[in-house]
């Protein structure tokens, strides 16, 4: 089964070798039939420390490497 991958912005990057990315979903609601759009946090895992607060990042599941964390870093703009 492939790992899911996301895009999201950094909304931290206070932690070693963490950041903390925000994933926006949006999806039509059910019953309004209007466009909602839903925010979730994800710790990741930043080996290098080299994403910095507001690169947009592609983020990839992986084992869990701490309480938190179970995302690692895979792409950032630039590269």
């Amino acid at each position: 089964m492939p790992k899911r991958v996301l895009q999201g912005v950094v909304v931290s990057d206070k932690q070693n070798k963490t950041v903390v990315v925000k994933v926006e979903r949006r999806f039509t609601h059910p019953v309004l039939k209007k466009t909602v759009r839903r925010t979730k946090n994800y710790h990741a895992h930043d080996e290098n420390n080299t994403a910095k607060v507001g690169d947009l990042v592609f983020i990839e599941e992986s084992r869990p490497l701490s309480k938190l964390k179970s995302w690692v870093v895979v792409q950032e703009p630039g590269t």
